[in-house]
């Protein structure tokens, strides 16, 4: 039998005070999950996997499935802001921030998919990590993303945080930021909680303004993105940049 197989088979060493029964189902999931892959389990047992790390002592199946029907679904769980999680009875700070720590995780994997490579031509990956990090935010935020001469990532930076449909943001300071970068090229982001990803007038304006400011000092805007909830928008597309 290979290792790992074997070390899945070992029973889990669980605290004092953990209710009963909890042992053999924790680890069985565990078992599924190391043997099938994450495909083998529900959201609720993921959610149950992850939670139990904070909570050792609770059953956490009732917290997943409530957790789930206040949000709908699990990546709308991670990304849910502090507050919201910690109104749910039976999420303390600890569960808050297990829950917190997987998007994180998530996000920094997804973004280590576009290391060193060039975003322009790996723009399904730059789309799956921008709504990843932005459609499912309550509020509006600008981000930035610098790129060397060969338009690899050098920074993606937050630029603005707004109101649910408008976000400052000052292109001086947007290109002061670039050139104490270094980076010859942009992309800016932001988003649109309402789901709508189309652009307003503010947007074109905006993006207008920044494309100018740029250029003044031989920096190139290669695109605005708009994340939208499972849809968004590129102003270039929509020919505001030319």
């Amino acid at each position: 039998m290979r290792k790992e197989l074997r070390e899945a088979t070992l029973p889990i060493a669980l605290p004092a005070g953990t209710p009963p029964g909890a042992e053999g189902h924790r680890e069985r999931m565990r078992t599924r999950l190391l043997r099938a892959g994450a495909d083998a389990l529900a959201d609720y047992e993921l959610l149950e996997m992850v939670l139990y790390i904070a909570l050792p002592r609770r059953d956490t199946k009732p917290l997943a499935r409530a957790l789930l029907a206040e949000f709908g679904s699990f990546p709308a769980i991670c990304a849910a802001p502090v507050n919201a999680l910690l109104a749910i009875d039976g999420i303390g700070e600890a569960a808050a921030a297990t829950l917190k720590v997987v998007q994180a995780a998530a996000l920094r994997l997804a973004r280590g998919e576009l290391a060193d490579r060039p975003l322009l031509s790996n723009w399904d990956r730059l789309i799956g990590y921008l709504t990843a990090a932005l459609a499912r935010e309550k509020t509006e935020q600008c981000r930035v993303l610098f790129l060397d001469n060969r338009n690899r990532l050098i920074a993606d930076e937050v630029m603005g945080r707004g109101t649910v449909n408008h976000t400052p943001v000052y292109p001086r300071e947007v290109v002061r930021r670039a050139l104490e970068l270094q980076a010859t090229a942009l992309i800016l982001v932001h988003n649109h909680p309402s789901g709508d990803p189309r652009p307003s007038p503010e947007d074109v304006e905006m993006t207008r303004e920044v494309k100018q400011a740029a250029a003044l000092l031989g920096i190139t805007l290669h695109d605005h993105v708009i994340i939208g909830n499972g849809a968004w928008c590129s102003l270039r597309r929509e020919g505001v940049l030319g």
